[in-house]
């Protein structure tokens, strides 16, 4: 216990630090996500191949290889932003891949006949995505959100090893300052149970409230 009583500022910044990389990560996640779906179920060729471009290549890179890639490669092109930035980037960018397809997915379990109906009353391809398909579709993705936004929180981690301020890299100043690693790991793991406990009754409520009955 003494080890969270006089370190408390420690893992209170580093638990913040998690929760503004989740935050901003998630959001970067959903928009992109959302995005990259409509683009793989839009009628242009040409977007779907983005889209689908974009989900292979993501969904198939190792996480840690894209943190390298991003907080070490993009700076060899003259783009210097803080490793905080760069890790949202990274995340976000990695996490809408599986948001694209759990949206795609949930566009899928919409009757063919919705869209068919829209478009016989003159709405646009973008009209009908928006208006008819999405809002039904939500309904059914609420879940695969959840548990991929958990996923992305947990996956904050590996942002530690970059210069970055998170939970987990809490760790290093405690051992060094001679605490007990055990303890130190537990409280830890406290705080990321915190942050993931928070999104999953978060997106139960969003469930109960708009989710398909069961």
């Amino acid at each position: 216990m003494d080890v969270l009583t006089e370190n408390f500022s420690l893992y209170g910044k580093g638990l913040l630090g998690t929760v503004e990389l989740t935050g901003y990560a998630s959001l970067l996640a959903l928009g992109l996500g959302v995005l990259m779906a409509a683009f793989r179920v839009a009628p242009v060729g040409s977007l779907r191949a983005i889209g689908t471009v974009w989900v292979a290549v993501l969904r198939n890179t190792p996480l840690t290889l894209l943190f390298f890639a991003v907080l070490l490669g993009l700076p060899r092109f003259g783009l210097v932003l803080p490793f905080t930035t760069f890790a949202v980037l990274a995340l976000g960018c990695y996490t809408s891949a599986f948001i694209c397809e759990a949206v795609r997915s949930g566009i899928n379990t919409v009757p063919v006949g919705q869209g068919e109906a829209a478009r016989s009353l003159g709405l646009t391809f973008e009209q009908t995505l928006g208006a008819v398909i999405m809002p039904q579709a939500f309904r059914a993705v609420i879940p695969p959100i959840g548990s991929t936004l958990i996923a992305l929180a947990k996956n904050s981690a590996i942002a530690g090893s970059f210069s970055v301020t998170e939970l987990l890299g809490t760790y290093k100043n405690l051992n060094e300052l001679g605490y007990s690693i055990i303890w130190s790991f537990v409280w830890i793991a406290v705080g990321y149970l915190i942050v993931t406990l928070t999104i999953s009754a978060v997106f139960n409520v969003l469930e109960t409230r708009w989710g398909v009955p069961r």
